[in-house]
């Protein structure tokens, strides 16, 4: 196993079922261990989700996934927490708080892999295709996903686009110190797939800019999007779903402008990984009221 190799939505009823004629895994790479969701989601997408015996703290996709031993946050794994479970192939993001050193030192296989962008999920797919020996099964869910996209592309092709503003942190229960989606970023992908036009498209910003309200005024989207506060439980959910669009609603400009607000429910916007396409059908639904199945 060659250590520190890098690498560059589906329906979540569907992402434990086994990939389009995929040959047996490799057997020498028994037990897997993810360090975040976007990981742990694929590995289940590619039908290894047998193979994995440890996620981080915030992985919840499948459901099976949450019974699973802990090793950490995203942002801090814990290297000997990953070592207990005598892993035979790590899989990390780059830069994930240094614990390429810590494996390294621990002898413990990994490879890292790209992410943060709609490229990424794409290459996180083929590297661990290609570090798990199912490269044949990484192939054909890039080409399912492939053609799952340019199903959206399709369905919205020629309709006038959407200006759309999605926001992905804030102040909880307020509308202040709003963190939105710039142009170099998985959502900007999805919004453009979905048959909009991302509102802060602008190349200088950074990828996830701090927004003030003003700002948002003066943007006038079509659409907001507000992906920041989601709970647990699907009732949960639907209470904040609510909350938020009300929140949205009382101020006054945005109410008096039209524009649309959606509370978002699934974290498939916040989760750069192979519910890709369960976000942009959505927001194919709220762009231009499409229904794609």
């Amino acid at each position: 196993m060659t250590v520190g190799v890098t690498a560059d939505r589906l329906d979540p009823s569907r992402i434990a079922s086994p990939a389009i004629g995929a040959p047996p895994p490799d057997r020498t790479i028994a037990r897997i261990v993810s360090t975040s969701p976007s990981i742990t989601e694929m590995l289940f997408a590619l039908g290894l989700g047998d193979r994995v015996v440890g996620v981080s703290r915030f992985c919840r996709v499948p459901d099976q996934v949450r019974a699973l031993p802990k090793i950490g946050t995203f942002l801090r794994p814990d290297a000997e927490l990953i070592a207990r479970l005598r892993p035979t192939l790590v899989v990390l993001h780059k830069s994930q708080g240094g614990i390429e050193q810590r494996l390294s030192s621990l002898k413990l296989p990994f490879i890292t892999v790209e992410r943060g962008s709609l490229a990424s999920v794409y290459s996180t797919a083929r590297a661990i295709g290609a570090a798990a020996g199912v490269p044949e099964r990484a192939a054909a869910w890039t080409a399912d996903l492939d053609a799952r996209l340019d199903a959206i592309r399709r369905a919205v092709a020629g309709r006038p686009p959407r200006r759309v503003l999605i926001v992905v942190g804030r102040r909880t229960g307020m509308l202040s110190d709003l963190v939105a989606v710039g142009h170099d970023s998985y959502l900007s992908d999805v919004i453009a797939i979905a048959g909009g036009i991302n509102v802060l498209q602008d190349q200088t910003l950074p990828a996830y800019p701090r927004i003030s309200m003003e700002t948002v005024i003066r943007l006038d989207p079509d659409v907001i999007v507000d992906a920041a506060d989601m709970g647990e439980s699907i009732e949960e959910r639907r209470q904040r779903q609510r909350q938020t669009e009300a929140m949205w609603q009382r101020q006054p400009l945005i109410a008096s402008s039209g524009a649309r607000v959606h509370g978002a429910m699934t974290d498939a916007f916040v989760v750069p990984g192979p519910r890709v396409v369960d976000a942009a059908r959505l927001l194919a639904s709220w762009l231009h009221g499409v229904e794609i199945r």
